[in-house]
């Protein structure tokens, strides 16, 4: 645990620092108020030790300063002034307690003990698991009542997990826990640590483990229920017990933003029984609770209140009625209201666990042992824009994957021994979100196929395969795994939306919110999702009458629509689907539930988009679907006068490749382009094979001399390319590019082509006239 002291007073502060480091605490100290403030922004504190006569900024001041920021840690202020008025003055500046000059060292110990315990799940003394037993008061540790014999680190780790059950803490969150900043060491010495706690554990006889490590992630306790090791089977799209479990983290974090809104529905409630009780209750604040209710019975579910939920549903169902003046009626509303309220006064938020900026770069870790066929693949990953690390063994490849995350993972199963690389798979796939894995293998048989998807392998290849052939598989993965999909949710409750955002957007997707089904078209053609969420019920427009409109518009009719809905009686759900709705949650939405649903339903629609919008041999758009995406681009920099540099590429000589090294190696080259632009040109630019080999690039917001730069950087690229025909022979191509500008070159899509292709013919000739 990690104590703030800001205290001016040396020899105070010393004794201090004595006294709680040989308590197992790290100690920072700050000697005026100012330095103490700073340190408090910039590390995360358990409890502070605060005296009131400080230079610079006073301590209550400074109390006060903290209490108006979002800081929770517990607060202790010391000072010699044992006035009542003092004391009223601190407490009320946000202090928890208030310790007099001179002080018993063991009473104040006492208090930092309580106060800490206070922050925590429970409120006993003792810290268990199991039979495992940490005393704080003694820093006694037993196990079976056998004491356990810990180094002041060893100690201060296990009292970490026990007091933060839930908490997952990478090795970053550890140091700045249990070491002050002055003695900061590496976070190779906390798995040192580590390693000596588990060993001393299982030494005392502790059957399991207790800390579990969330590869890519951290550390976590591991709960007592999930001590039995099950043989895991994995089902395709079912999320593992680690992705749920970030769900309901999540969800936890929105909870604590939340909260007071979700009481002042409950006021709107209140106010109607009231109304009620007097027979002075009007349709619209009748019309208002029924609305706050059913709002209520989507959002707290979503916090973990499934019995808060039931009982809204209830008031729900109870405004409902028509006839609102039985006595016993009325009781029964207040007794469900009260329940209501009890049940929002429970704690469910929890702490989250430190998550860290995704690298932008694709990088690949290459677990082979073959040097050369690993150095070959290295070669290779850089031609197709990627970072690699080869590490020879599962052990190495776990503690690299516990530094940096890879994007994609290459295990070769022939490399090591078969249960160390299953082992190895099977924990890639338990990471939140999954880490995916290519699996290479000398054994092309269906049993080990149907072994590695069991697993979560992803892909499978036998050998002998050529580098270019792991790469393009590498990157059909990474397209698949790491998909930008775009969801608009459109729902009338301000809480569910932001609840969805935490929820969804650490998965990847981007999400778009609508609180008013009546702004829901303009914002359909701006955002341009790749599924919709509607919820059943709203105000003017109900979701099902939004569904029926989507399905009758050409432009829309394939997208994907998932409902959330409230009720589940068969009624609703023949409507949902007669409209045309792909799928439904019900409320209260459980996290885990809504994104597999999601996951399904993006991947169903992405397969069937791939095959009606991808050139197939290219990976790009089709001459279709690249020519729906430039219209709809040209549309839009017509409305926001942006300008549109389009591009047309033609692979020099293409039928003399074909000629000379065949077929086969004419479609590698093509195949080959087609992965090159899809790297080097974003999401929202369009890329496209119109027909043999051309090809065409619009770009949005580009002028034409920033669209001409990004040209000659690629070209440069695939002018460096080498490509291998059949027996052995290499051989380079050249491509010719034109570019026009909309509108100056055309304000048409036809216009711009003919501008563009006058260019890159005029520029082909050149080039043949050259060789």
């Amino acid at each position: 645990m990690r104590i703030l002291l800001v205290e001016d007073d040396e020899l105070i502060a010393e004794a201090l620092v004595k006294a709680l480091t040989d308590q197992h605490y790290a100690i920072d100290v700050a000697t005026d108020g100012q330095a103490g403030w700073e340190l408090a922004e910039a590390f995360a504190y358990d409890l502070i030790l605060l005296d009131v006569m400080l230079p610079k900024l006073d301590g209550i001041s400074l109390c006060r300063r903290w209490r108006s920021h979002p800081k929770r840690s517990p607060i202790i202020l010391l000072t010699s002034q044992d006035s009542s008025t003092k004391k009223v003055m601190g407490l009320d500046a946000g202090a928890d307690d208030y310790v007099v000059k001179p002080f018993e060292m063991q009473e104040l110990l006492a208090r930092i003990r309580a106060l800490l315990r206070r922050g925590n799940s429970t409120s006993s003394p003792l810290l268990e698991w199991g039979n495992l037993r940490l005393d704080p008061s003694n820093f006694a540790v037993t196990y079976d009542e056998h004491p356990l014999h810990l180094t002041p680190k060893e100690y201060s780790l296990l009292e970490l997990f026990l007091r933060n059950r839930q908490r997952i803490f990478s090795r970053s969150a550890i140091l700045d826990s249990i070491w002050s900043f002055e003695e900061l060491p590496g976070e190779d010495t906390i798995r040192s640590h580590m390693k000596g706690l588990r060993q001393k554990l299982k030494a005392a006889g502790v059957p399991e483990d207790p800390i579990e490590t969330i590869y890519g992630i951290g550390y976590r306790l591991k709960p007592l229920e999930q001590q039995k090791a099950r043989k895991r089977q994995v089902v395709p799209n079912r999320l593992s017990p680690a992705q749920k479990q970030q769900t309901l983290v999540e969800i936890a974090r929105v909870w604590e933003r939340t909260k007071e809104k979700l009481s002042h529905r409950i006021a709107t409630i209140e106010q109607a029984t009231t109304a009620l009780r007097q027979n002075q209750l009007s349709n619209e604040l009748q019309f208002a609770a029924e609305r706050e209710a059913h709002k209520l019975a989507g959002s707290l579910g979503m916090y973990g209140f499934v019995q808060g939920s039931r009982l809204a549903q209830q008031i729900e169902q109870f405004f409902q009625s028509k006839e609102l003046v039985d006595r016993n009626q009325t009781l029964h509303l207040s007794e469900l209201i009260v329940a209501l309220r009890q049940e929002l006064q429970q704690t469910t938020a929890g702490q989250t666990p430190e998550v860290s900026s995704p690298d932008k770069r694709p990088w690949l870790l290459i677990v082979e042992r073959d040097k050369s066929l690993a150095k070959a693949l290295v070669v290779e990953a850089a031609i197709w824009g990627m970072r690699t690390k080869i590490v020879t063994t599962p052990t190495l490849a776990r503690e690299r994957i516990s530094r940096d995350r890879p994007d994609i993972v290459l295990l070769d199963l022939s490399a090591n021994t078969p249960e160390e690389n299953l082992t190895l798979l099977c924990e890639l796939n338990a990471c939140t979100p999954p880490v995916p894995v290519l699996v290479l293998t000398d054994r092309d048989r269906a049993i080990e196929r149907v072994k590695v998807a069991r697993l979560g392998g992803r892909g499978f290849l036998p050998k002998p395969v050529t580098p270019t052939q792991v790469l393009e598989a590498v990157t059909a993965l990474l397209q698949r795994d790491h998909p930008s999909a775009t969801i608009m949710v459109v729902d009338d409750d301000s809480q569910v939306l932001t609840a969805l955002h935490s929820l969804l957007e650490p998965w990847g997707f981007k999400l778009s919110t609508l609180d008013s089904p009546l702004q829901f078209w303009d914002n359909l053609e701006v955002v341009a999702p790749d599924l919709l969420i509607l919820d059943v019920e709203m105000p003017q427009i109900s979701g099902i009458d939004l569904c029926q409109s989507v399905r009758a518009d050409m432009r829309w009719s394939g997208l994907p629509i998932l409902f959330l809905t409230a009720y589940t009686d068969a009624d609703t759900m023949q409507q949902v689907f007669a409209a045309g709705g792909d799928d439904y949650v019900s409320k209260p939405i459980v996290g885990p539930e809504l994104v597999t649903r999601i996951l399904n339903r993006l991947e169903r629609s992405r397969l069937l988009r791939n095959l009606v919008e991808t050139d197939a041999l290219t990976g790009v758009a089709n001459y279709r679907k690249s020519t729906q995406q430039l219209t709809q681009f040209l549309e839009l920099c017509d409305r926001h006068q942006q300008p549109l540099c389009f591009a047309v590429l033609n692979l020099d000589r293409f039928k003399q490749i074909n000629e000379c090294y065949g077929h086969t190696s004419g479609d590698a080259v093509l195949s080959r382009l087609g992965g090159l632009l899809r790297r080097h040109f974003q999401s929202d630019d369009v890329v496209g094979r119109w027909g043999g080999a051309e090809f065409i690039l619009g770009m949005y917001g580009m002028t034409h001399s920033d669209g001409v730069k990004r040209l000659a950087e690629v070209l440069e690229v695939i002018h460096q390319q080498k490509f291998t025909a059949f027996g052995g022979t290499q051989f380079q191509v050249t491509l010719s590019a034109g570019a026009a500008q909309y509108p100056q070159d055309g304000i048409n899509l036809a216009a711009l082509y003919k501008a563009a292709s006058r260019q890159t013919q005029a520029i082909g000739d050149r080039t043949r006239s050259a060789q």
